[in-house]
């Protein structure tokens, strides 16, 4: 990739919970004009409301087909529609409904994040799986991926009976909806076991839950640990600061990813940074990165719903804009890579080294436009998913997907969502220029 950088950020405070690395402000280092990549192909939109099916696109994963590389696959979450599958050409494979609403004053299914495992073992065997947080009622799904049933690979194995609440206590809570959010999958090369890393919606929580078979061939799970990052943090001024939020909010993860390479997990606080931290929860997580909104002081108006915004003391970083969402893992076959992150509020994805040693230095970034006045780009990403591995004559060199949170052209005053198909080798050369 690009050449190393001089590190944008200094250590500016170490507490027993955490170590936090400030960036320097963004001032100091001056805008950034960066490359754009154009999407090949986008899946149909989903709508979120009523005649949609109340359809939102979140969080994409790529499933590659190892026996037959052209029939890999895109799963992805699209909230209270449940999932969606897609083949390399963008085309809709398999709908799968979000469960209904155990009561009619209970929170239906919803489905937000999805990662995938593979070879997942299981009392019938191993198998890849897809696991997907429900939000909805607080658990994980965990749906098996089978390749010769080409119109629906997907199959549910989730064991209910083993399929707890993740956060919450019962039903009241869960109708809270401070319930599992993000999501990122691991398997401990030392030990074999897998496992699902799972945020707390309006918490800082992070738990770490392994996925065990079950007698009946399906998935269920236990909670291993749990850790809560910080709501608050100290600046180099002295003063303490905290991300603006509704009242009762705190400032919680979404995008989650592990470097499988040395159990690493990455986590996206959205209105605070990225996170370094083991994947199993133990140790000090680091701060890496910070958004550019980092300590910049703000007060909630009930009246308007928004944050007023005061001076800015230039503590924040420069890559990303809050929120900072969609991590994903560029795994090469040498060993390299990059871990990418969206960002959210300025439509840009921001791409840093997975030397830890190195403190993931910043690598570049990238923006995904427009190929024509029918496909669009990618605004406002919630997540992206990249595999860096030859999936057919499509997509040679690897794929991207990312989400779009305004796919245009619209449909009057519906709004629309999905996803968009980028070559892999279109964001290396970018990021190589």
């Amino acid at each position: 990739m690009t050449g190393h950088r001089p590190r944008p950020w200094a250590v500016c405070a170490l507490t027993a919970a955490v170590a936090v690395l400030c960036t320097t402000p963004a001032a100091a280092r001056g805008a950034e004009t960066l490359p754009e990549v154009r999407p090949r192909v986008e899946t149909p939109a989903l709508y979120d409301d009523e005649a949609g099916g109340n359809a939102d696109a979140d969080d994409p994963a790529i499933w590659r087909n190892a026996a037959d590389p052209d029939r890999s696959l895109v799963v992805a979450t699209a909230k209270e529609g449940g999932l969606r599958v897609y083949d390399l050409d963008a085309r809709l494979v398999q709908s799968i409904a979000a469960p209904a609403a155990p009561g009619p004053d209970d929170a239906p299914g919803r489905f937000n994040n999805v990662d995938l495992v593979q070879g997942l073992k299981l009392s019938t065997g191993r198998a890849d799986v897809a696991v997907t947080t429900d939000r909805g009622s607080d658990r994980l799904r965990v749906y098996r991926i089978d390749p010769s049933r080409p119109g629906r690979p997907l199959t549910d194995v989730t064991d209910p009976a083993a399929a707890p609440p993740v956060f919450s206590t019962g039903q009241e809570e869960i109708n809270e909806q401070r319930t599992a959010y993000g999501l990122a999958t691991w398997t401990d090369r030392a030990t074999g076991r897998s496992y699902a890393l799972v945020s707390r919606r309006e918490r800082t929580t992070v738990a770490l839950l392994e996925l065990i078979p079950t007698a009946s061939g399906g998935v269920g799970y236990r909670t291993v640990r749990t850790l809560d990052l910080p709501a608050s943090f100290r600046l180099p001024d002295g003063t303490s600061w905290s991300p603006c939020a509704e009242p009762g909010e705190l400032p919680q993860v979404e995008g989650m990813v592990v470097d499988p390479a040395n159990g690493t997990l990455y986590a996206g606080q959205e209105d605070v940074g990225i996170w370094r931290m083991r994947a199993d929860l133990t140790g000090t997580p680091r701060l890496v990165d910070t958004v550019r909104e980092y300590g910049v002081p703000a007060v909630y108006d009930e009246a308007t719903e928004e944050c007023a915004a005061g001076a800015d003391p230039g503590y924040g970083g420069a890559r990303l804009s809050a929120d900072v969402e969609g991590l994903t893992l560029l795994q090469e076959s040498d060993g390299d890579g990059l871990l990418l992150a969206s960002s959210q509020g300025d439509d840009t994805f921001a791409a840093y080294d997975r030397e830890i040693d190195e403190d993931n230095e910043y690598e570049g970034g990238f923006r995904v436009t427009g190929a024509s006045p029918s496909l669009d780009g990618s605004e406002e990403c919630d997540g992206a998913a990249v595999l860096a591995a030859p999936l057919g004559s499509r997509f040679p060199n690897g794929l991207l997907v990312v989400q779009d949170g305004h796919d245009a052209p619209g449909d009057g005053d519906r709004a629309a969502t999905n996803f968009k198909f980028v070559d892999l080798a279109d964001v290396t050369t970018a990021l190589d220029d």
